[in-house]
């Protein structure tokens, strides 16, 4: 068993988010997670992702607040225990839209290696 106390573990920058606090929870540096990575992103008021799309499927789940996500498809809101899984090479955007701090919970799996 290896347990990752949330007050111990710091922040890590991640790539075209702004206002965000991203923190790895599980896998990578975090833990011997192999199947995928867990983390835990705070997007302040007005905080965001830019649109991207990765190689990988990705869930997130909101914990606490309620956060936009942009697709394609169109924008879902989402607010607590709410989730949605994103496909690989589908591209999304994030955003806070709300006064109140939004916590999601991410589980993706680890990029794929060029071979």
């Amino acid at each position: 068993m290896l347990v990752t106390k949330v007050d111990s573990v710091l922040p890590y920058s991640a790539a075209k988010h702004h206002d965000v606090t991203a923190l790895r929870l599980q896998g990578f540096d975090a833990s011997d997670l192999k199947a995928f990575w867990v983390g835990l992103s705070h997007y302040a008021p007005g905080g965001r992702a830019e649109r991207d799309a990765s190689g990988t499927e990705k869930v997130y789940v909101v914990v606490d607040g309620e956060i936009t996500v942009i697709t394609d498809d169109g924008e879902a809101v989402l607010g607590p225990l709410d989730s949605v899984y994103l496909a690989p090479g589908e591209a999304r955007a994030v955003e806070n839209r709300s006064g109140a701090v939004a916590s999601i919970l991410v589980l993706m799996e680890y990029p794929k290696q060029a071979g």
